[in-house]
């Protein structure tokens, strides 16, 4: 860590070196491919159960359902790809999405007949769809920390921001494409039709991820006691300052600011454009971000300040609050838009520090924690969102939401001095 800068400097020159490098394609299609059939996914499901119910608290009860699983298993997930072959455990998680979303092609899809089986309120069809969103949430626990792993044995310190760079332009390119083709299928072929995209998505992520190649000495199995190595990354985490600071800010102005989990809402009773309508609200935010996470792939940061992390978080909660209060759809399309290209720096910035400030021996366990107050934003998010929903009213509840992301960065910049004057140079080894 080094003394604050003026300003960021990006580097002179355009990064398209860590593209040239056969592992990081391999990952960086696994990932972009799983993006892209989580997302769709989602947007699908999303519909689907208010289709069904009609009830914003469902929309949110999903959230919930995911989270639970994630969270669970994140400690576990770590101290796993920490003792392991992270591209093992990528393997494994990527298969078991694949298979989820086999399951629900045959029984959300309707390609497997349970109509006798059901009632009136499809009971039996909404267990089963919570249920492949709770295996969802388990395999994505492993998802991160074993990607994330595999992403420092690929590329040097000095060309991180560039790979992070260019691995959140995947993860925005999936979530602007897959939410438009899930609501444009949805809406022309139903439910039938729109399974088959999440399924070949995540196919072909588990095709990518089964071709990378890691030599058996990068990464030697260890078999450290679990209890033990769990409460290792805990005191790691809770010993650094900035790596804490960055995810507490993220867990708490996301877990009320965050809107998407009322999307579904918003496209049918606000907005008033359907299904397809809902797969451009879902792809909005990524719109912004892909070009955003593109510029800072290609002009990395050389030093990344928590300065600006706290700016793009005012940001994001100011476009919040604007796209609550909007009542119309290219409006409400901006404002996501922008807040997705201020999520994107902020993404990019707390991925730049992890990985630099973390040790290789820890990175596991420390993407794992990093996980955890993601799902609790993410998902929990999306539960608070739907029960605030049922209780203040759907518009209500959104503005609220982006008015505590505001309160909650402002006091975290006040609290934390230490971490408002944090400056981390790319090219200089790290301190904790």
């Amino acid at each position: 860590m080094t003394a604050p800068k003026p300003a960021d400097k990006p580097s002179a020159r355009y990064s398209f070196s860590v593209l040239r490098i056969p592992n990081f394609q391999r990952l960086f299609f696994t990932r972009m491919f799983s993006m892209m059939a989580l997302q769709s996914q989602a947007v699908i499901i999303g519909w689907q159960i208010f289709d069904l119910t009609g009830s914003p608290f469902m929309l949110g009860l999903t959230g919930l359902v995911e989270a639970v699983p994630a969270i669970s298993c994140a400690l576990f997930a770590g101290h796993v790809v920490d003792n392991s072959h992270p591209q093992r455990v990528l393997n494994l998680a990527c298969g078991a999405l694949t298979l989820n979303a086999i399951f629900l092609l045959m029984l959300a899809g309707g390609h497997i007949d349970i109509s006798r089986f059901d009632n009136a309120n499809h009971t039996v069809l909404l267990a089963f769809m919570y249920a492949a969103v709770f295996i969802s949430g388990l395999a994505r626990s492993f998802i991160q920390p074993s990607s994330f792993t595999l992403l420092s044995n690929f590329v040097t310190r000095e060309d991180m921001p560039s790979a992070t760079g260019w691995m959140s332009t995947g993860l925005q390119f999936g979530r602007v494409a897959a939410p438009a083709f899930a609501g444009l299928l949805y809406g022309g072929y139903g439910a039938h039709g729109a399974w088959f995209l999440p399924t070949v998505l995540i196919a072909l992520g588990f095709i990518a991820v089964s071709t990378i190649r890691m030599p058996a000495h990068v990464r030697p199995e260890r078999r450290d006691n679990a209890v033990k190595s769990i409460k290792e990354g805990w005191s790691f985490l809770t010993g650094h300052h900035a790596l804490l600071s960055c995810m507490l800010l993220d867990m708490l102005a996301v877990l009320f600011g965050d809107a998407v989990a009322m999307l579904p809402a918003f496209a049918g009773q606000v907005l008033h454009v359907g299904p397809d309508g809902l797969g451009a609200l879902r792809a909005a935010p990524a719109v912004g971000a892909v070009f955003t996470t593109l510029v800072l792939a290609l002009r990395p940061m050389t030093y990344i300040t928590a300065k600006k992390l706290l700016w793009t978080v005012v940001g994001f909660g100011i476009c919040i609050i604007g796209f609550g209060l909007s009542t119309s759809f290219w409006l409400s399309m901006a404002f996501l838009m922008v807040s997705g290209a201020f999520d994107s720096i902020s993404m990019n910035i707390r991925g730049v520090l992890m990985q630099l400030l973390t040790p290789a021996n820890m990175r596991g366990r420390i993407s794992s924690l990093s996980s955890m107050f993601i799902i609790s934003s993410n998902e929990i998010g999306a539960f608070e969102s739907g029960t605030t929903a049922q209780l203040m009213g759907l518009v209500p509840s959104v503005v609220f939401g982006g008015f505590c992301t505001l309160g909650i960065t402002g006091a975290i910049a006040y609290l934390s001095p230490k971490f408002r004057n944090t400056v981390v140079n790319v090219k200089e080894s790290a301190a904790a």
